[in-house]
């Protein structure tokens, strides 16, 4: 119902704000779910198109290399951090990732207004 847009929602008799964080809510539980079972590096594969999207543009000839490389920079350099931050422990490169997806796709969220 919150699809058809606020004015429709409310006519319909939908409390909009509970309505969204229990969206918000689910959509970060299934988000999580997902990650749990396929690993936390599959977060890369959430992050690189995104970021590819900022930086060649639309155009899928440049953009599906582009976010293969950027994925795969990612990836490096978030081994490469996780190896050399602190040198006698390895930080995982997956949590390493993480900590930069996750403000990524919040900063995303509050640029296109899904999250005021």
């Amino acid at each position: 119902v919150l699809s058809f847009g606020d004015e429709t929602a409310k006519s319909l008799g939908m409390r909009l704000e509970p309505a969204r964080l229990v969206a918000l809510a689910l959509a970060a539980g299934l988000a999580a779910v997902a990650v749990m079972g396929v690993g936390i590096l599959g977060f890369v594969g959430l992050i690189a198109p995104h970021a590819a999207r900022l930086l060649v543009g639309p155009r899928f000839g440049l953009l599906l290399p582009a976010s293969m490389l950027l994925g795969a920079l990612l990836v490096v350099a978030a081994d490469a951090l996780g190896r050399g931050l602190i040198p006698p422990i390895e930080i995982p490169a997956g949590l390493l990732t993480t900590l930069v997806g996750a403000p990524y796709f919040l900063y995303l969220m509050r640029k296109t207004g899904r999250v005021r």
